[in-house]
């Protein structure tokens, strides 16, 4: 009588521990395959000896009444062993002297939890000398491991063969399913309040991230660099949004949701760091110009075989103005890592061409007259002074380098460069010095020259008359006429070209300002709104 009522009040125990723990599941909505199977082990355990299997006797119809200083135990956690190639082996050890009687407790036992549990009706269970033979179907392979399972742990099980014949039935599993989807809608439904509670707390935490990220004034007191306060703003919205994510999470009871989550966003964000390398790469080197600022607006940069003005500097790329007029975009990871040149930086910049005077002048008195036509021109600095070299010496030329500094600020350096050669030129020959280049002349015979007059008048050519004779010398009366006819070229040409340059509109063509209208439009590109936040700012230490 006493053990009855003791297994009464474990009974009661076990239904009242089934149900809390069922709520729990529904409360966390899992599929509706898996409560059943929850079920059917609450059902298990509830017949359940205090011992750690399941006792394979029948319990009598009457018990005597329990003492009532016996406490009921919970039955502790029983793990199913493995199964191999079909077959299940209990950890238990052997009796010596099985008994019918015994083998018929196990089958009775084994058929009465199996008669509770949806999908195990069918499965026909045979045991000799404590050897469970499992037969019949199941509608999947899950429903046959959980009949081995719940076989194995009976006590007097020795081992379970394992013959269940998985019928895939398309009617069971897909009842199953349909089960298992009504029963998670119905749990949504119960769980919507919460829910909305839960979107709320996320939406307000994340608004208020996104409106304090919006207050630039607090960022740009923090740092000076326009970029890195944007990042600031930035990372302090993410950092809300996940804050939100997880208050909305916990309140719904889904932490493990978020750390599901979290795993998968690390092994995406592996793979998207790998196929946006580049993009990273330009994202860093953004962060570097911004605070290296190796250039500012409007400076006049080189950067690899790219020349322009600058106009702005983006979080991508670096906005340049050619000097051809057009816009060129170069990325940032290529301005970081390539050779900037700055024109603008130091605003004196010297430039540099080459004369050849005759063999027979001397090359000092060439420089001399070239230097005092070079620092008649308004453009040029008298510090640094202009000087002129003696490169080498040529075929029939000496060669004369001249090295003049302008302030590329106030002076186009294109045409500085180019009314200095013509000045230098002009000043070398009014001053009697010649600019040979080199001249070949062939000398024919007489016989030759009247082979030639034949050939004008259509008649033949007799062959002995083509022969070359050795080439003579010049008469210096040949020479002199030579001389003069050059002398009166040169000068037709000088009085051409004062004729010309003393028309309207000749100033322009001294004129070696910088050309106002490539500024105006770099002007204009840097007026323009855009979008990009310009990370160039001149309260920024420059390099």
């Amino acid at each position: 009588m006493i053990a009855f009522f003791d297994h009464l009040s474990i009974h009661k125990y076990l239904q009242v521990l089934g149900r809390l723990l069922l709520s729990i599941i529904i409360f966390y909505g899992l599929p509706a395959h898996a409560i059943g199977e929850e079920l059917a082990s609450i059902a298990a355990v509830s017949n359940v000896d205090s011992n750690t299997s399941i006792s394979a006797e029948e319990e009598p119809a009457t018990a005597p009444k329990p003492e009532s200083n016996v406490l009921p135990t919970a039955p502790a956690p029983i793990e199913a062993p493995p199964v191999i190639s079909g077959e299940s082996t209990n950890n238990a050890q052997i009796e010596t002297t099985p008994t019918p009687q015994k083998d018929n407790d196990i089958r009775q036992r084994i058929s009465g939890i199996f008669s509770e549990i949806d999908g195990l009706q069918t499965v026909n269970v045979s045991v000799t000398q404590g050897v469970v033979t499992l037969t019949g179907e199941t509608p999947n392979e899950k429903k046959a491991q959980q009949a081995i399972n719940l076989t194995n742990r009976l006590t007097d099980v020795v081992t379970v063969e394992d013959k269940i014949n998985r019928t895939l039935d398309v009617q069971d599993n897909v009842s199953t399913v349909y089960q298992g989807l009504k029963t998670q809608g119905t749990n949504l439904v119960k769980a919507l309040p919460l829910l909305l509670v839960g979107i709320v707390i996320f939406g307000i935490v994340a608004w208020f991230g996104s409106w304090l990220s919006k207050r630039q004034g607090i960022w740009q007191r923090l740092t000076p660099n326009p970029f890195v306060a944007e990042l600031l703003s930035q990372t302090i919205k993410v950092i809300f949004i996940v804050f939100g994510l997880i208050l909305a999470l916990s309140l719904i009871g889904a932490e493990t949701i978020l750390g599901t989550l979290l795993g998968g966003a690390g092994v995406i964000g592996i793979a998207v760091g790998f196929a946006v390398k580049d993009s990273i790469e330009n994202y860093i080197a953004s962060l570097m110009l911004s605070i290296r600022q190796p250039f500012r607006a409007r400076d006049q940069v080189k950067i690899n075989e790219h020349e322009g003005i600058v106009v702005r500097l983006t979080s991508r790329a670096t906005i340049l103005m050619t000097l051809d007029g057009n816009q060129l975009r170069i990325p940032n990871a290529e301005v970081f890592k390539g050779i900037i040149l700055n024109y603008t930086k130091n605003p004196e910049r010297r430039f540099t061409f080459e004369l050849g005077v005759d063999a027979n002048d001397d090359p000092l008195a060439a420089i001399k007259v070239g230097l005092d036509a070079i620092s008649t021109l308004s453009f040029v600095l008298d510090k640094p002074k202009a000087i002129a070299v003696i490169t080498h010496v040529g075929d029939s030329n000496i060669v004369l380098e001249f090295q003049v500094w302008v302030d590329q600020s106030e002076t186009d350096f294109a045409k500085a460069r180019s009314i200095a050669i013509r000045e230098t030129k002009h000043a070398l020959e009014n001053q009697g010095f010649s600019l040979p280049e080199p001249i070949y002349r062939l000398r024919f015979n007489n016989k030759l020259e009247k082979a030639f007059e034949h050939m004008q008048n259509g008649k033949g050519i007799d062959s002995s008359e083509l022969t070359v004779t050795p080439m003579t010398s010049v008469p210096e009366n040949e020479q002199s006429s030579e001389n003069s006819a050059d002398d009166k070229d040169k000068k037709q040409a000088k009085a051409r070209a004062k004729q010309i340059l003393n028309g309207d509109n000749a100033d322009d063509v001294f004129d070696a300002r910088p050309d106002e209208k490539l500024m105006e439009k770099v002007e204009q590109e840097i007026a323009e709104s855009s979008n990009e936040t310009d990370l160039l700012d001149k309260n920024s230490p420059q390099e």
